[in-house]
């Protein structure tokens, strides 16, 4: 039976018993009335033909008729002797049903028994009943109390969907080390002979969407053993030592459950550094944590329970969590490269119907920087993008126009622009395009340009970077900064005025030139010196902030490193932009024409080879 219908049945009991009682009253008070009658009232009656039938009643006391009109039945009390019943035989009525009248001793149908039985009966049972509901939700009520301060952990069965290393791709490092965890939990025996000691806590740690939960899936999936889920956050409570109490309900079934394991997502909620809060050591938090470690390596320590926990701010947790014997092992698992990008777009299109001329590598190259959750979205987008068109197959085209929604927001095509913005726009955009092939290490190729809207911007230059180079050179950040400001320069090359609209690239461009003085060391007047402290404010739990460590004197030599900066680099895309201004006028004019151009028009229009 069903938890919700078993939790309900007595109210449903209680409901069709008063439905019933209910309806066998009105049935008695709907049927056909008795009237007591005289002898002579009722041979009148006889003759005048108005009676159906005449009876005698099963006591044998009493004679009744009933009435043809509406049903309705007189009754002679009288005991129908043998003179009385001669008498009605002699006025018509019949033992062999001759005439219209038929003489027969009634008796009580089983069915008007039973009812008459449960009408008195049925007021007990619902008194009855009713006490009965009344005592089991205060039994309920006393139970969860007492259930309280008990885990919340869901326990994953064999009737889950089960999530094997075969569905996670893109971090192949860190799916070998969950590999030897599940491999100690089928084989201990093959570490123990080694003397080797399984990690009793590891700690997943990467930015959110890079499969962390999913591994976790994984590793249940492979292990064959108990997994207990829950989050960070289903420990705290308003009350100071429910936290405590769950984690020690929790290590309790997982010690009886063992060897298993115990998945904690988002575990910062919990494992916070200690004195990080205003409530002191009295804080429902610290004492969740507290309970947690002592579990997690106390003075028992032969359990064989592994905790896998993750966490995308790994600054944050408690020292005495991230020592070992508690979380022994740390696994980065950070935003996949390249190979590891085009192995999750194979695993998320499995089973999808792909054409059979998409390149999964060249979405791969235009993706860096997405997580799994970012590919997965953009599977799923390029779907739906697919079934509105009415396509039955998904093409290289919903995936780029897929790409491009996720990053830039979808088209907005019945915006109404000027056309002098139209123009402004077209420039602008040429200007950043032209720019990013022509300056040297630039490191970036377009992949469309467009001057259609797209979320905030007026129109947009899609770039994509030519390698996953995970650190930037001065040479780079510079060319950077050129590209940039290009679009800002195409407008006063053309117009011979500037406009608003390069307000988001001059945030940028300025923000890398001031990260390149202070933060990297890459002005030649400052030196190879890096400015400006970051502070932890403990009490407002850790939050970084930056305190400022130098002089207004070189806060003034800063300011101009970073304007030399930013006005060398203007003049650079001016230079590029005027020394190929026929391309630069010729890609411009072909946007107003036709809107948007991909890669292979634009390297047409640029004289590249395809």
């Amino acid at each position: 039976m069903p938890k919700s219908l078993r939790n309900n049945l007595i109210p449903i009991i209680l409901i069709t018993l008063v439905v019933a009682y209910a309806v066998m009253a009105f049935a008695r008070t709907s049927s056909p009335r008795t009237e007591e009658t005289s002898f002579n009232a009722l041979v009148s009656e006889i003759n005048a033909g108005n009676i159906k039938s005449v009876s005698v009643s099963s006591e044998g006391n009493s004679i009744r008729a009933v009435k043809k009109s509406d049903g309705s039945t007189i009754t002679l009390n009288k005991e129908p002797t043998v003179d009385i019943i001669q008498l009605l035989i002699h006025y018509g009525v019949t033992q062999d049903g001759l005439k219209s009248f038929e003489y027969r001793v009634e008796g009580v149908p089983f069915l008007a028994q039973i009812s008459s039985i449960l009408i008195y009966l049925l007021p007990v049972i619902l008194i009855g009943g009713f006490f009965l509901f009344t005592m089991r939700r205060a039994q309920n009520g006393a139970d969860q109390a007492f259930s309280f301060g008990r885990s919340r952990a869901r326990r994953i069965t064999s009737e889950t969907p089960v999530v094997t290393f075969q569905d996670v791709a893109g971090c192949d490092e860190s799916k070998m080390e969950l590999v030897e965890v599940v491999e100690f939990l089928k084989n201990p025996e093959k570490f123990i002979q080694l003397g080797a000691r399984i990690p009793k806590g590891v700690l997943l740690v990467g930015p959110p969407g890079s499969g962390k939960t999913l591994l976790a899936k994984a590793v249940a999936g492979e292990a064959g053993v108990p997994f207990f889920s829950l989050s960070g956050s289903e420990f705290v409570e308003l009350f100071v030592g429910v936290g405590a109490s769950r984690v020690r309900d929790l290590f309790e079934q997982a010690k009886k459950a063992a060897p298993c394991i115990v998945f904690i997502d988002e575990i910062d909620a919990v494992g916070r550094q200690r004195g990080a809060g205003l409530g002191g050591g009295n804080d429902e938090r610290e004492q969740t944590l507290n309970q947690m470690l002592v579990e997690m390596d106390g003075f028992n320590t032969d359990t064989n329970v592994i905790v896998i926990a993750a966490t995308n701010r790994p600054d944050i947790l408690d020292p005495a969590l991230m020592r070992p014997g508690r979380f022994d092992r740390r696994i980065m698992v950070d935003a996949p490269d390249l190979i590891g990008r085009e192995a999750i777009l194979k695993v998320h299109t499995r089973g999808k119907p792909i054409a059979a001329d998409v390149d999964l590598k060249a979405i791969a190259k235009q993706t860096p920087g997405f997580t799994g959750a970012d590919i997965e979205n953009l599977v799923n987008e390029a779907a739906i993008l697919t079934a509105r068109v009415g396509k039955k197959e998904i093409t290289q085209t919903e995936l780029q126009s897929a790409i491009e929604k996720i990053a830039l927001g979808p088209e907005r095509k019945s915006r109404l622009i000027t056309p002098r913005d139209k123009e402004i726009v077209a420039y602008h955009e040429a200007g950043h395009a032209v720019a990013a092939v022509l300056t040297p290490y630039s490191g970036v190729t377009v992949q469309k340009v467009t001057i259609i809207p797209r979320g905030p911007t007026g129109g947009t230059t899609w770039m994509a970077p030519s390698s996953d180079d995970t650190m930037m050179s001065k040479k780079m950040m510079e060319a950077n900064i050129v590209t940039l400001l290009a679009g800002r320069a195409a407008e006063e090359i053309v117009f011979g005025d500037i406009t608003s609209g390069a307000v988001s690239d001059l945030d940028r461009a300025s923000q890398l030139a001031r990260a390149m003085v202070r933060q990297y060391g890459m002005s030649d007047v400052i030196g190879p010196v890096s400015f400006g402290e970051r502070t932890e404010m403990v009490f407002l739990g850790r939050e970084l902030a930056e305190g400022k460590n130098y002089s207004e004197k070189v806060a003034e030599t800063i300011d101009g490193e970073v304007s030399k900066i930013i006005k060398g680099g203007y003049e650079r895309s001016r230079q590029v932009l005027m020394d190929n201004k026929d391309r630069f006028m010729t890609v411009a004019k072909t946007l107003l024409e036709k809107e948007t151009l991909d890669a292979v028009e634009f390297k047409a229009i640029m004289g590249f080879a395809a």
